[in-house]
């Protein structure tokens, strides 16, 4: 009765709603509101005070919840462990990832993995947005830049270096940046990520003319080669077209922030075998990759405790 009343608590917690923690748990909202109401009684504190908007721990509620949190951990840990001796990687891998990269590699890694697990399904969303795992329900988001959130989980998978790219055809016609003071008079494709007023240097702030703004690496690309203007892009994109010519490098010496590519998820403690074993094949096949800057394969950068 104890152990069942603590995970009802702990779902209304972390549902921040009595609706969505019955829906979860297959049970009526009233019987969730009484067997909590039985909890505090038996207790006798309050673990929650309840408008008709919020919930909100008190002191004594939020102590409960660390306790019965790390209870259900422990609980969920050591079934999973027994599962995962007599199992191979299996069921629905749902992955959101960055258009570009989702085209360039990730296809190609996730069939590759699918092909070694066979009783593996993907779902997968290729976006410029950010996705939240813990709210869309997804194993494995592939985000662009560190996320902020200090409750996930981030293994930083890859890093590229951006240069300064223009058209053989722009330059002709606008003259070619000798510093990069220069660049305040040249017209400057932006990237979503970027400012729109200032070039994207380390250590120096040079006013741009901002001509077009875009969320897009591989459509900023195609800007910069039709001659619209200069573009700090990632060297994975434009290392091809420079060494075809039909790119050229601006001020090689100008030092631009590298782009970095982490994978995000909710837990290391409780991890689905899927999800560990495709994190794994991710990583071992980066490695074999030119043009990157990986990490060792460390067991993760723990931006906060799970």
């Amino acid at each position: 009765m104890g152990l069942d009343d603590a995970l009802i608590f702990t779902r209304v917690v972390e549902c921040h709603s009595f609706t969505l923690a019955a829906k979860g748990l297959g049970m009526q909202k009233s019987t969730v509101s009484r067997r909590l109401a039985l909890l505090e009684d038996r207790l006798g504190v309050r673990l929650l005070n309840r408008t008709t908007r919020k919930l909100r721990l008190t002191e004594v509620g939020q102590a409960y919840y660390d306790r019965c949190r790390q209870i259900m951990f422990d609980f969920a840990e050591a079934e999973q462990a027994v599962m995962q001796l007599q199992r191979e990687p299996s069921g629905l891998l749902r992955i959101s990832s960055p258009i570009e990269f989702g085209q360039l590699f990730l296809a190609h890694a996730i069939g590759a993995f699918m092909r070694q697990y066979p009783q593996i399904t993907a779902e997968v969303e290729l976006t410029a947005r950010y996705v939240d795992p813990v709210e869309e329900g997804v194993d494995i988001a592939l985000l662009v830049g560190q996320p902020q959130d200090s409750t996930l989980i981030a293994r930083k998978l890859l890093e590229t270096p951006r240069s300064l790219c223009a058209s053989p055809e722009y330059l002709a016609i606008h003259g070619v940046p000798q510093t990069v003071s220069d660049l305040a008079s040249h017209r400057a494709i932006v990237l979503g990520h970027d400012s729109p007023r200032y070039w994207p240097l380390l250590g120096q702030s040079i006013a741009c003319h901002s001509v077009m703004t875009c969320n897009n690496i591989t459509f900023a690309r195609e800007a910069v080669l039709a001659g619209a203007g200069i573009a700090g892009l990632p060297d994975m994109i434009c290392a091809q077209a420079v060494a075809e010519g039909r790119l050229v490098e601006v001020l090689p010496e100008a030092e631009l922030p590298v782009g970095e590519l982490y994978a995000v998820y909710p837990s290391r403690r409780f991890q689905a075998m899927k999800v560990k074993a495709f994190l794994d094949f991710l990583i071992n096949a980066l490695q074999a990759l030119d043009g990157f800057e990986l990490e060792p394969k460390p067991p993760g950068l723990l931006i906060s405790k799970p």
